[in-house]
């Protein structure tokens, strides 16, 4: 069974065709291609094309786009990419950007975009191609938030993410403070250049109904407010654990607000998405009913601590094995959940989530799958990890307490030495995460 779910989410990554779906989503005819569902751009208005490409499937979305417009249109892009690409398009800047904490090609390449920007006029079409990890991988400080060097900016920012994405909140509370001290986050790319026609299209690996977190909504209104940033930052006890140039700033109400609906800068400025959350659990149900499970889809646990959302998942499963008596079972989860960092282990939510599920499944034909689709999962080289009913025996018959490794957030290196693990390596893709859980019949 393990085999299996590895086999269904090997089949769940092909399908999800970045190319195809963004040349379905722009569907060009001669000059013309889809800016949005009620808008279609002619590129003959405009005397150059710019784009603008960043997030962990950049470098798909990037060859795509030249594919579309070539051969009668050419654009000259910026693209930033977690990992060095295979080949490199000719007449574009490259940067290797930093995740899950920015690095020294974050901010160069936050500033290279924001200087080309500031050339770009009403004759000017730009499109962003956003998928995820955006956050940290591009990156700029507003003045307030910068040092005397780049070197000691940089190690702010680098302790600064680290604090957000170890605090345990959901992706939204951790983009609203990031919005805050960024300048390449929160509408500010859109305010940039406020004249030019702006299409942006996504790969979104946050909550549907909420992408102006992916990469921080760059190109989007800011609902989010200071005193809201603020909040968070109360609620999730960080004050103390902020650079002090960054808690000062947010202290004495320093930060500039983030441009709101309304602003001019986003009178042209247009956002679509291409692939989310919705088709990776769709082709995954596919992938397990192709195998002959009775599959149904739970929407309900995103953002959910982790053990409230193993109990439901598992208690999902359990209705469906009732429903489909006789029957392969199968539930399928997207999104991600709350797993906050208690120990300096390796690990991540998907690692942790499968270990939380490991004891409540021991002795049962049920297996057990979570996973990132961007193949990273927190500060481990996996994925993810997969367990079944017999995981809890061999773990003690290797001496492995998985009190110990939970307490430690230490969920990698537990599944490493049961050679549990899920890797892929980057998969060049980002939809959250996605946890399958299957059932024999008993």
């Amino acid at each position: 069974m393990k085999k299996i779910a590895l086999h269904i989410f090997r089949q769940t990554l092909a399908a999800l065709d970045i190319r195809a779906a963004l040349q379905h989503k722009l569907d060009r005819v001669g000059s013309k291609i889809r800016g949005g569902p009620n808008l279609v751009v002619d590129l003959r208005d405009y005397r150059e094309i710019v784009a603008v490409v960043y997030g962990k499937a950049s470098v798909a979305m990037s060859e795509a786009i030249v594919e579309i417009l070539a051969p009668d249109f050419s654009c000259e892009g910026i693209v930033v990419t977690p990992s060095k690409p295979k080949n490199k398009l000719d007449g574009w800047r490259t940067f290797i950007g930093g995740h899950p904490v920015p690095n020294e090609d974050s901010f160069a390449a936050g500033r290279a975009i924001l200087d080309r920007l500031q050339t770009c006029d009403d004759r000017t079409l730009l499109l962003f191609l956003l998928s995820g990890g955006g956050s940290s991988i591009v990156e700029t400080p507003l003045p307030i938030a910068c040092r005397a060097t780049l070197a000691e900016t940089l190690e702010d920012f680098r302790a600064f993410n680290k604090v957000l994405v170890g605090c345990g909140a959901p992706i939204e509370e951790i983009n609203t403070v990031r919005r805050h001290v960024s300048a390449t986050k929160g509408g500010r790319l859109a305010a940039a250049a406020p004249a030019s026609m702006k299409l942006t299209f996504g790969v979104s690996d946050v909550p549907l109904g909420e992408e102006n977190s992916l990469g921080s909504g760059p190109t989007l209104p800011d609902a989010s407010t200071l005193a809201d940033a603020e909040r968070v930052i109360r609620q999730y006890g960080l004050r103390e654990k902020l650079p002090p140039l960054i808690r000062d700033g947010f202290e004495r109400g320093a930060f500039p607000e983030t441009p709101k609906q309304g602003d001019p800068a986003f009178d042209r400025a247009h956002f679509s998405l291409v692939l989310s959350q919705h088709d990776l659990t769709h082709a995954a149900h596919h992938a397990c009913e192709s195998l002959g499970y009775q599959c149904i889809c739970d929407v309900e646990t995103d953002n959910w601590p982790l053990e409230k959302s193993a109990d439901h998942l598992l208690a999902v499963l359990a209705q469906q094995q009732t429903a489909c008596r006789g029957h392969r079972a199968a539930v399928v989860a997207g999104g991600e959940v709350s797993s906050p960092v208690t120990g300096n282990g390796i690990g991540g939510r998907n690692s942790a989530f499968v270990l939380a599920c490991a004891a409540k499944i021991a002795g049962k034909k049920i297996t057990v799958l979570s996973v990132g689709t961007d193949g990273i999962d927190g500060n481990s080289p996996a994925a993810g990890a997969v367990a079944d009913g017999e995981t809890i025996s061999r773990a003690r018959a290797a001496s492995l307490d998985t009190a110990e490794f939970q307490r430690r957030s230490d969920a990698y290196t537990f599944f490493d030495r049961l050679g549990d693990t899920v890797m892929t390596g980057p998969t060049g893709n980002n939809l959250r995460d996605l946890r399958i859980l299957l059932a024999e019949p008993e």
